[in-house]
């Protein structure tokens, strides 16, 4: 006789409402003795249910239900039992039940999880390939606190969201379900009711793979099947990535680096891994970073609006197809740094936006909660679980990948509550000020356990404003990342090179200044990619007069770059100063590059890397004053600067600087040491696409003080070009 009416615990697995399925579903003691096993298989003609080592039991449809179930009165059986379905077809198949396992999340995981303390979340959040009790199949976790209902759906259940209730863990919000027999490559979501009876499905948060756009769905991805060959470079990283070794970054969007077939169609990460590295060696990079790889629904945010903070974009591959990448330029000798952008998020339903039907991963006011600029939302620094997803999705690229280092996004409108603000728009903090003081504390902590946790991985701040001590320790007060942009000189040295020649007499402070302060952070120079974008011209189309003189000061504006303290950052193309903007859509104008005169900038950019990189005075000391010295840095008159770039063992390099098109014969200039000094570099040699003025590969110092230098050299300076020299002997 079936029971009726049904007890609520089946109304509400039947309708989808079930807080708790496993206080229905599975195996139970029936009152009396013996036990009850029920299933909910909405598709299901008939059932068995197949005890371990004994015969199938036919199972006893509930009346006007979808519900089974097999009672055994004064008798038992083993824990361990499967299900036998036939469908209307005649369909028949077997499955275990998900309902018959116990929890898989220990409690000191929830306990960490609710402290913001469990750096490692991704290791059990989301979905992984398991063996649970002897069975293999996935374990299913996320974090849903005000949902009444979360479900796990995907084609194996017809994404039917009362096939798979998952149980809630306490009061912790996690959720979690092992379905067993599933296995990697499987496409699910969460289908969650909120408190309010709102029904909607998220992709997952800590999925690692994720379906190609504009799909949405997550992927089950087996993270332990990869078997790195990086070993060495690992254990030298430290050595490698130290502040006194040269770094010379090459910033790339693998969507537009280059594009192969007819149709312009994405390269893979193992073909992007062969062919940027072998180009990237060629011209003497010593890193690579890559914009955002971290999945984004939209092509056009460039990556910097992410959906998927554990997982790289499908449109190159697998996330073993990207650990090939990293493992094969680490395996050449050159570095991986990542865009990573936790500054804020996309509105996209499928993402982290309103996650459980409440404000979950943002502030619920958009004084604090939204971005206008972006029509973003910003992360709730200040709640343990977010902060612990972001640390965790930090070291996860550095731990699963191999990332060797960070490059924080946006940093200044995480520091700062008023951001792009008008009065009225913000709220201030706890003391009245304007900084946000929990992403304050979030960007300290995230740089204490990356430290901590990866020897010789670095961060990065791209942060604009004069916050200091951005790349000091935590210590001492500082953000504690390890460089920071240095978008000051950027801005500084852009304007400059925009004024004609003949007017730059009047600004020759503009190149100047940034001494002034070179030595409070630990900088990079960066010429991003947002400096050649939304109108604001290619590199060539930034500089003043003919083609010429356009090329000539690239030229000779790069030469400065990497001859001023600080390490390098170039955007991909301005190697060899494509004529149009960057455009994230189309390959980058490689046809460009076989004529003159962007071959010869290229060829320029090449010798200047390699010469960087082979001259420890030009990046040893990078970060302190004793590395720097001005030869002059006061004749604005005829817009000439000469510094020297020193090393440890006290070798230096001459650097000078001709800032207009008018050659300087006969400059007498002061040098330190006595001897012949060699020209390393000309800028304006003929095989760049100068005019071949120079010094003949080298001159003489005399004994004549000049410049407050004990000795001094003739020489001529080649128009808006750069010289460099070095003492024979040294």
């Amino acid at each position: 006789m079936n029971p009726s009416p049904l007890p609520p615990e089946a109304e509400a697995i039947i309708a989808a409402r079930s807080h708790d399925p496993f206080n229905y579903l599975g195996r139970h003691p029936l009152d009396g003795g013996g036990v009850v096993v029920r299933a909910f298989q909405p598709r299901a003609e008939k059932m068995w249910l197949l005890p371990a080592g004994g015969r199938a039991q036919a199972m006893q449809r509930i009346e006007g239900t979808d519900i089974f179930e097999k009672r055994w009165k004064g008798g038992s059986f083993e824990k361990d039992y499967r299900f036998r379905i036939e469908n209307s077809e005649g369909h028949r198949w077997e499955l275990d039940d998900p309902y018959r396992f116990s929890p898989f999340l220990g409690e000191m995981d929830l306990h960490l999880i609710g402290e913001g303390n469990h750096f490692e979340k991704y290791r059990i959040m989301g979905a992984h390939v398991r063996e649970h009790e002897g069975v293999a199949g996935v374990g299913f976790a996320v974090w849903a606190p005000a949902a009444s209902r979360v479900s796990v759906v995907g084609n194996f259940n017809h994404w039917d969201g009362r096939e798979h209730p998952m149980r809630v863990r306490g009061s912790s919000g996690v959720w979690e379900l092992f379905i067993p027999g599933l296995c990697e490559g499987e496409i699910y979501k969460f289908e969650i009711r909120s408190q309010h009876g709102d029904v909607f499905t998220k992709a997952d948060p800590y999925a690692q793979q994720m379906e190609l756009r504009p799909a949405t769905a997550s992927v089950v991805h087996n993270c332990k099947k990869y078997t790195w060959q990086d070993a060495d470079w690992i254990s030298a990283r430290p050595e490698r990535q130290a502040l006194d070794q040269p770094m010379s970054i090459y910033e790339v969007h693998l969507g537009s680096w280059r594009r192969g077939g007819d149709g312009g169609d994405y390269l893979s990460y193992r073909e992007l891994a062969h062919q940027l590295v072998e180009y990237c060696q060629w011209m003497g990079y010593t890193h690579i970073e890559l914009m955002p790889v971290t999945e984004h629904p939209f092509d056009g945010s460039w990556g910097y609006q992410t959906v998927g903070y554990f997982a790289p974009t499908s449109r190159f591959g697998t996330p073993d197809d990207f650990r090939y990448f990293v493992d094969y330029c680490h395996q050449q000798g050159i570095g991986v740094f990542l865009d990573w952008v936790p500054a804020h998020f996309p509105k996209d339903a499928h993402g982290l936006a309103r996650f459980d039907g409440t404000p979950l991963y943002e502030h619920e006011d958009p004084r604090l909660g939204e971005h206008k600029d972006w029509g973003t939302y910003i992360f709730n620094f200040g709640r343990n679980e977010v902060r612990n997803f972001l640390i965790a999705s930090a070291l996860f690229w550095l731990d699963e990948f191999h990332i060797d280092g960070l490059r924080v996004d946006a940093v200044a409108s995480m520091l700062y509550l008023d951001y792009s603000r008008e009065e009225g728009e913000w709220l201030p903090n706890k003391y009245g000020g304007r900084e946000n003081l929990e992403a304050v504390e979030f960007l300290k902590q995230f740089n204490c356990l990356v430290h901590e946790r990866f020897p010789g991985a670095v961060t990065m701040a791209e942060e604009s404003t004069s916050w200091p001590m951005v790349s000091r320790p935590t210590y001492l007060g500082g953000l504690g990342f390890t460089m920071k942009w240095n978008m000051g000189w950027m801005n500084d040295t852009l304007a400059y090179f925009a004024h004609e020649p003949v007017h730059r007499a009047y600004h020759h402070h503009a190149l100047t200044f940034s001494m002034v302060y070179a030595f409070t952070e630990n900088f990079i120079l960066p010429f991003s990619h947002d400096e050649i974008v939304h109108g604001k011209g290619s590199m060539p189309q930034k500089m003043p007069g003919d083609d010429w003189q356009k090329f000539a000061n690239l030229r000779l504006l790069y030469a400065y770059m990497f001859a001023h303290p600080g390490k390098k950052l170039q955007f991909m193309g301005l190697e060899f100063g494509q004529w149009p903007e960057w455009n994230f859509d189309e390959s980058l104008s490689w046809d460009q590059a076989n004529f003159m005169p962007h071959r010869g900038l290229q060829l320029m950019q090449r010798d200047l890397n390699h010469l960087y990189r082979d001259t420890p005075a030009l990046h040893a000391i990078d970060f302190d004053g004793a590395g720097f010295q001005w030869i002059d840095c006061n004749d604005a008159e005829q817009s000439v600067l000469s510094f020297l770039r020193r090393d440890s063992a006290g070798n230096a390099v001459v650097v000078v600087l001709n800032l207009t098109p008018v050659p300087r014969h006969g400059y007498r200039l002061g040098v330190p040491f006595a001897g012949h000094y060699d020209e390393l570099l000309n800028s304006d040699s003929e095989v760049y696409g100068g005019s071949n003025i120079g010094n003949a590969g080298g001159v003489d110092a005399d004994d004549q003080a000049w410049m407050n230098q004990p000795h001094s050299i003739t020489i001529t300076l080649p128009p808006l070009a750069c010289v460099m020299l070095r003492p024979a002997e040294q």
